[in-house]
């Protein structure tokens, strides 16, 4: 049996929670197969990112390339980028499959609240990564960061969601999936909503609310959507299935450390009522 390959160029969580373990498994779920090439290296707990190890660009893009030579990929998923070297080598793998849907997951800070990322390095994504995007899928810190990083010109008002997605989406990026899980005013909500910006309009969906801290959600997402989209659905639906899978796997996470809950990514679940609006 054949799937639909996605190359994944992410960080390496330990736990399992998040990185190349979490997207190899919500890949997997979602009928594609995962070609892992670690970006970085990291200690780390479910409570907490103690260091990260980035691995030089070359070693990056040689892992790479020999996969390449090997499997036909359908998707790029992208995740940790710890350093200047390794975007660059991120950078070259897209600009060379730049015919494939690229899902780009910004990871700028981890759970426990440790910087994984600096303003250099967040400069020279959204000015050179940025652009080459599918789907950009960032909670809604990141997306206000990555706004505010972007030059004072690019057109939006950088003081709303809407506002700073619509400044991604006119740096280059195809979409925007704006997850509403992990603000203050958010966590307050009886129900969680993501937004979907494209330059034909919005889409949101509405979430029952799931107590609880969570570690790999945004990595969960990601890589069911990038999965989805190797398989050739159309990004809306792509964006939903995704959505239903992760709250399922949210639904009873597994705990295997003193901090955060992990998804279950290996259980299946029937089909959750989905709540949809397009504007």
């Amino acid at each position: 049996m054949s799937l639909p390959c996605v190359l994944v160029l992410a960080g390496h969580d330990p736990t399992g929670g998040a990185g190349l373990v979490a997207d190899a498994e919500a890949i997997r779920a979602m009928g594609g197969w995962a070609l892992t090439v670690p970006t970085a290296l990291t200690r780390q707990t479910t409570v907490d990112v103690q260091s990260v190890m980035p691995r030089p660009g070359e070693e990056i893009l040689a892992s790479a390339r020999t996969l390449l030579d090997d499997c036909r990929i359908s998707a790029i998923k992208v995740g940790l980028i710890a350093d200047l070297s390794a975007l660059e080598a991120v950078i070259t793998l897209c600009v060379e499959n730049a015919h494939l849907p690229i899902i780009i997951d910004p990871v700028l800070r981890a759970g426990g609240g440790r910087e994984l990322s600096s303003q250099t390095l967040m400069a020279a994504f959204v000015e050179r990564l940025l652009p080459l995007a599918t789907l950009v899928t960032p909670n809604l810190q990141e997306l206000a960061r990555l706004a505010f990083a972007l030059p004072k010109q690019t057109g939006g008002d950088d003081q709303d969601i809407a506002g700073q997605a619509e400044r991604l989406l006119a740096a280059g990026a195809s979409a925007i999936l704006a997850t509403g899980t992990d603000t203050a005013s958010e966590r307050q909500q009886p129900s969680v909503i993501h937004r979907l910006y494209t330059p034909s309009g919005v889409q949101a969906w509405s979430w029952p609310r799931l107590a609880g801290s969570y570690h790999g959600s945004g990595c969960t997402l990601a890589s069911a959507t990038a999965a989805l989209l190797a398989r050739g659905e159309r990004l809306e639906s792509a964006c939903q299935q995704a959505q239903q899978f992760t709250w399922q796997s949210l639904e009873r996470p597994l705990a295997p450390g003193r901090g955060q809950q992990i998804p279950d990514r290996l259980t299946g679940r029937f089909p959750l009522p989905i709540q949809g609006s397009a504007t």
